[in-house]
């Protein structure tokens, strides 16, 4: 220490106070963050009380992510803490939603053992802008709900959003990924229109007879329980279960319309919508529809006998 001087501190010394690196101080003190207030006789870089002070203040900026040219602003007055600080969050926030969107992208390719093409097509897909993932779902919704016979389906239809939140979980990127390959596909389209179409009622009839099987869950809840009792699809049981939920319905009419939900997939289409939304799904009645289906094709062969 300087003996004319006693309130100065070496670079060691200040090294010592802080707990921080020669070196680190030393770079600091190269790019003014935290400058000498004088120099030795023999050249040593000297630092004043208030320097301790300065060197904690950088420390704390850098360790909340700020890079030098912040760190310089802040000290130099040009700029505040609380500004610096706004800016840095929204950096942050953007680095994060960006984070999830690769984490659920390789999730996906982890699961599925993605080639390097499909690997590739699921990260663009999960970086589209809104806009981008909202004209994929018009035109699906065009293509698929267009047309359609009952103004009220048109209408929910048209106000039908599937979209990401702001700040998508992994789990809503996941579903989102796989949703927008599926919607994409003229097969898919085509399937679930054809299933649409046997399910939507025409203006001055009634409900379609198999439309009860998808947009009533007490259905799916009665075949859950025979299945639990171990009923088969071809046990007098079964033919019992049948007669109780459909009655004297057009039960040919009610197997089509199962069938085409079946092949259309539109079961795991829903599933996908909700998790793409964040809400519980009903649980997968995958199962219980081919049970039923089954159950169906045994009755009539039975008939027919």
């Amino acid at each position: 220490m300087d003996d004319e001087r006693p309130d100065v501190l070496t670079i060691g010394q200040l090294a010592h106070r802080t707990g921080l690196p020669v070196r680190t101080l030393r770079f600091w003190s190269d790019e003014g963050l935290v400058p000498p207030v004088a120099r030795s006789a023999g050249g040593y870089r000297l630092y004043g009380p208030g320097s301790v002070a300065r060197v904690e203040l950088v420390r704390t900026l850098r360790e909340l992510g700020l890079g030098l040219d912040d760190v310089c602003r802040v000290l130099s007055g040009s700029t505040t803490v609380a500004e610096v600080a706004e800016a840095h969050v929204a950096a942050l926030d953007a680095r994060i939603r960006s984070l999830k969107v690769s984490r659920a992208v390789l999730s996906t390719v982890a699961k599925r053992g993605s080639t390097v093409e499909e690997t590739t097509l699921m990260n663009r897909l999960a970086r589209l802008s809104a806009a981008e993932r909202k004209q994929i779902i018009d035109d699906f919704k065009e293509e698929v709900f267009g047309g359609l016979e009952d103004p009220r389906l048109r209408d929910r239809m048209r106000d039908y959003s599937i979209d990401l939140p702001d700040d998508p979980t992994p789990e809503q990127v996941d579903a989102w990924i796989e949703l927008a390959e599926l919607v994409r596909d003229p097969g898919f389209r085509a399937r679930l229109r054809t299933w649409l179409e046997l399910n939507t009622p025409v203006p001055g009839q009634g409900r379609p007879p198999g439309a009860s099987i998808w947009w009533a869950r007490q259905v799916v809840q009665v075949v859950a329980e025979v299945r639990k009792d171990g009923v088969a699809p071809d046990d007098p049981a079964a033919a019992e279960v049948l007669s109780k939920l459909f009655g004297d319905t057009d039960r040919a009419a009610v197997l089509r319309s199962l069938e085409a939900g079946l092949e259309a997939g539109a079961e795991h289409y829903f599933r996908l919508v909700a998790r793409v939304r964040g809400r519980n799904s009903s649980p997968d009645a995958t199962e219980e529809l081919r049970w039923l289906a089954q159950a169906l094709r045994a009755a009539g062969a039975a008939e027919q006998v």
